[in-house]
């Protein structure tokens, strides 16, 4: 009974559909806010058969729609943790996350660290701040409940990601600006300071952006691995990773460094 509720949690938290038994590494995707699995969770037909890739299905969306959006960052990072901890005791495992999914993916293996002493041997960042840096504090509080749900959905068309086609249903629109809403407010309760002289991982990290992208504070990564740190910027918006040549590029670079980390 206990496998098929873990098999159950497993298929409703992570989304497979490349599935390679066989593969000698994990590549865990993280999708941004409001986001759900499909682009990401699609990357598993670019790699080579070393690399099996999945990617978190956070509550509130695709088929867990009925289910009530998660209430803080702890929450999501404890359901992912408890969901994933056998799998990622197996093999190495690798973190991508773009955005907001980068914040969870650094929660996530922040966690892993302190409590399993596990690590992602590389750590693969799009679109985000680090999280102790001080261009992330506006994130943290922007007030959300005052915003309006227009200012809402110009923000998300901004940003671009969203296919103009979906805007047209207002239940897909209002769902989305719902969603959206709901994953601030989660990434609004990710508290982490950064101590003295305490260098939380020792993996690799690479950062990527848009060029058109507002810049993020990717420098401050550095203080956050003692491990080998990398920036791409990528020609495209905020979601420069949604280009098919953009894709293709970041795919092969995550590959090269997979298989060159000599595990």
């Amino acid at each position: 009974l206990c496998v098929v509720f873990f098999f159950l949690g497993m298929e409703k938290v992570v989304v497979c559909p490349y599935k390679r038994p066989n593969a000698l590494y994990r590549l865990i995707c993280f999708p941004w806010a409001g986001g759900g699995t499909s682009q990401l969770a699609q990357w598993g037909k670019l790699f080579s058969s070393s690399v099996e890739v999945s990617s978190v299905r956070l509550p509130g969306r695709e088929s867990r729609r009925k289910e009530p959006f998660a209430k803080d960052m702890a929450t999501v990072v404890n359901e992912i943790t408890s969901v994933l901890l056998k799998e990622l005791q197996e093999k190495p495992f690798a973190f991508f996350g773009h955005s907001f999914g980068s914040y969870i993916s650094f929660a996530v293996a922040l966690h892993l660290k302190e409590k399993y002493g596990l690590e992602p041997f590389h750590l693969f960042l799009s679109g985000a701040h680090a999280p102790h840096s001080e261009a992330f504090l506006p994130i943290k509080t922007v007030s959300i409940s005052d915003t309006k749900d227009e200012d809402v959905l110009k923000y998300i068309e901004i940003l671009g990601g969203t296919p103009s086609e979906l805007l047209q249903s207002e239940d897909v629109k209002e769902h989305l600006i719902l969603t959206f809403r709901e994953d601030l407010r989660v990434l609004q309760t990710l508290s982490f300071e950064k101590a003295e002289r305490n260098i939380p991982f020792s993996c690799d990290i690479t950062c990527f952006n848009g060029s058109e992208d507002k810049s993020h504070d990717v420098e401050a990564w550095h203080d956050l691995t003692s491990g080998d740190i990398s920036f791409y910027e990528l020609p495209g918006g905020h979601f420069y990773l949604l280009e098919p040549s953009n894709e293709i590029f970041l795919t092969k670079h995550i590959t090269k460094c997979i298989e060159n980390a000599g595990l």
